[in-house]
């Protein structure tokens, strides 16, 4: 039984989901949002679904899908909505092909009053695929969510850097001791044909870490 994949960042807008994107369509893998908190704009599964070339990839819905853009925890309450985890380990998608899921925020963004998606992650047995913007300051963000995984033995597939901001990709790598997954560029379109490229460029480090 393959292990699920999961996609998490060290902060809320760092690239998340054009990662969960492209991981997707680099593996043909199945796609899974747990817990999507706003969607006026879309969710985050509709958003994927539109930057997938492959024919293989199913998209399954969310466990709760909330309307307020915020912490789940906090949207859910809005909603007199209590998000159980054992509710979404029950609801996992069987599958046999890969499962790319996407968390909501960080490590510790709560997804009720005792848990956060750490505990998500643990409970539904996943690896993990971290994921960094470059900015100034994502130094000590990436080290933090290393250190939290390391604590919580969380096991890390990699990292998957993304945009331009300096040289901290290699520091970050030697300091954490985690393998990077590729780097993505700062996209002029987002669009299928920039996933499908980048896809292609990461596959075989996937594929590597996934034996």
């Amino acid at each position: 039984m393959r292990k699920p994949i999961f996609v998490t960042g060290i902060g809320t807008g760092v690239g998340k989901t054009v990662a969960a994107a492209i991981i997707t369509e680099a593996l043909g893998a199945d796609y899974w949002k747990p817990v999507q908190s706003g969607f006026e704009e879309g969710t985050d599964c509709n958003t994927v679904q539109t930057l997938i070339s492959n024919h293989t990839s199913q998209f399954h819905p969310e466990v709760y899908k909330l309307a307020l853009p915020a912490s789940p925890h906090i949207a859910a309450r809005e909603e007199a909505v209590v998000i159980d985890l054992n509710t979404i380990v029950t609801n996992k998608p069987e599958t046999n092909n890969h499962l790319v899921i996407e968390g909501a925020g960080g490590l510790l963004v709560p997804i009720n009053e005792k848990q956060f998606i750490a505990d998500m992650i643990l409970a539904l047995n996943a690896q993990v695929i971290l994921v960094s913007r470059n900015y100034l300051g994502s130094i000590n963000h990436s080290l933090l969510t290393a250190e939290a995984c390391t604590q919580r033995n969380i096991p890390v597939l990699g990292w998957l850097f993304n945009d331009q901001f300096m040289q901290y990709e290699e520091e970050i790598v030697g300091w954490t001791g985690i393998r990077t997954l590729g780097s993505i560029p700062l996209a002029a379109n987002l669009d299928k044909a920039f996933v499908a490229e980048q896809a292609a460029r990461i596959r075989p480090a996937l594929l590597e870490v996934l034996l």
